[in-house]
């Protein structure tokens, strides 16, 4: 096992819990069963954890319900204080988050420090929005009534994380349910579980009752969820992941009206017109497309480039392209890592051989690294047809499609012609015509001018089929409320 300069690998995967969390102890499965985890830079098996069963779904959904009256009742100062002490605590085991983010997704060990910051600032987020869960008390317009709104635990809550961001995703949603005062049943993907389960140990550290937080890893996603799916005790999912399983579950969560968050894919458009500054633009091209090895449902996926700017672009994209290191995650100086799993590197082998037989050329890219580990080496393809599958399909890897354009209305066309709505970027000088845009594009996020646009205290979330709900920002903390209306008599109206 390889060591960085600053974490002994052996050393860190023993503190990993490799248990199932239920009312506060770390358990193994109620069968025995387990399951492995491996680093995909190397294929290597680096963990065994219990893989949950349905019975063991049910008594962590048993332990949530149990104590979710009294972890509502506590204050708002204590839950505050709760989230700010996990906050301190994650920047003090940075250097085990970072490696285990490396070992177990593959991103480059100085992104997992990027993911170590981004993800810790939804506990400092959260921690300063528990204590401004804001309600309104007004008049009625007749003068008969005094009305008081205020907003409420929802109750216990299903979360189910994805592997791409396996810190950032499980903070952005335990933050705001513990500071609305909610308990939970997490279940992270069985990809990436190791950061989770040392998060959650993490929030033991930091004081979380017995049975707030729960944690079910397992090999089986339905055997974990569709039994607290069915719990008529469950109030909220929030679900992070792929459109068509956020289909079912919200099939599943109309039979008991869950109140529901679905963070799903994207297909986000990258436009750069004619006056953008092209240097800018390739900056925010290289955070938007290969941050986290372009495997974000944020990712840019179809750059929709002004057809005088193309070959300038594409020119520069490429010559930055170029400069990436490939390689394991923990190695000094690589600043792309492999894909998550072999399924991933064959999805991106065959979009690129579709869009070559397309008529594609290949700039840079364009093929799978040798030996062991899922690698695919960035890529730039130009004359990209719009049937190609990578211009309709979400690619989550290092591939970027150019597609061209000749006036505003056609590249707006162009960036709405898809089912998902979730991220967008608009590069131009022009203030007047970023707000056109704005108001043209169907998507819940732009950025203009700018290519790393999420941020704790932004809302997060998508339109058509990239979901609904927001995470982050002060609307993330609403998401784990219920709204409750008082009326009481103005004891002036017949004064």
């Amino acid at each position: 096992m390889s060591e960085n300069n600053k974490v002994n690998i052996d050393e860190l995967l023993a503190k990993v819990p490799t248990g199932l969390l239920i009312n506060g102890e770390w358990v193994d499965a109620s069968d025995g069963a387990t399951f492995d985890v491996e680093n995909p830079a190397t294929g290597e098996v680096i963990a065994t954890l219990a893989s949950a069963t349905s019975e063991d779904a049910k008594k962590a959904m048993d332990a949530a319900c149990a104590v979710q009256d009294e972890w509502a009742r506590t204050s708002t100062r204590e839950r505050s204080d709760l989230l700010r002490r996990a906050f301190d605590l994650v920047q003090e085991r940075k250097d085990e988050f970072a490696a285990l983010m490396t070992l177990e997704m593959g991103k480059p060990l100085a992104e997992s420090y990027g993911e170590v910051t981004y993800g810790a600032e939804y506990l400092r987020w959260f921690s300063e929005e528990a204590v401004r869960n804001y309600g309104r008390t007004l008049p009625a317009p007749e003068g008969t009534l005094r009305m008081i709104t205020r907003r409420k635990p929802v109750g216990p809550c299903l979360l189910i994380t994805p592997w791409n961001f396996p810190l950032a995703m499980a903070t952005r949603k335990i933050a705001p349910a513990i500071a609305a005062g909610c308990t939970m049943v997490v279940k992270p993907a069985k990809l990436t579980p190791l950061t989770t389960q040392y998060f959650a140990q993490t929030m033991i550290d930091s004081g979380v009752p017995a049975g707030v937080v729960n944690v079910v890893s397992g090999k089986s996603a339905s055997a974990i969820s569709e039994p607290i799916m069915a719990d008529s005790r469950l109030r909220k999912i929030s679900f992070t992941g792929s459109t068509p399983v956020g289909k079912t579950l919200l099939k599943a969560a109309a039979d008991n009206v869950l109140r529901t968050s679905m963070e799903l894919g994207g297909n986000a458009p990258f436009i750069v017109f004619e006056d953008a500054d092209i240097d800018q633009a390739v900056e925010g091209a290289m955070g938007a497309k290969m941050r986290n090895i372009g495997e974000a449902c944020t990712a840019a996926n179809r750059f929709i480039v002004h057809e005088c700017v193309a070959d300038e672009f594409a020119e520069k994209f490429a010559k930055r392209i170029g400069e990436l290191k490939v390689g394991n995650g923990l190695d000094e100086g690589v600043t792309c890592g492999p894909l998550v799993e072999k399924k991933a590197l064959d999805n991106i082998t065959a979009l690129v051989d579709d869009a070559v037989a397309k008529g594609a050329k290949v700039l840079i890219g364009g093929k799978p690294g040798e030996g062991k580990g899922y690698f695919y080496s960035p890529t730039v393809l130009t004359n990209v047809s719009r049937d190609a599958r990578v211009a309709q399909e979400e690619i989550f890897g290092p591939i970027a499609p150019i597609l061209t354009f000749s006036d505003e209305k056609e590249a707006i066309a162009l960036a709405n012609d898809t089912e998902y709505g979730l991220a967008s970027y608009v590069f131009t000088e022009d203030s007047n015509r970023m707000w056109r845009v704005g108001d043209g594009l169907e998507f819940g996020l732009m950025g203009f001018n700018a290519g790393v646009i999420s941020n704790a205290a932004a809302p997060f979330g998508g339109v058509k089929q990239s979901g609904m709900g927001r995470e982050g920002g002060a609307e993330g903390i609403e998401e784990y409320t219920s709204l409750q209306y008082i009326a009481m008599p103005n004891p002036y109206a017949n004064a």
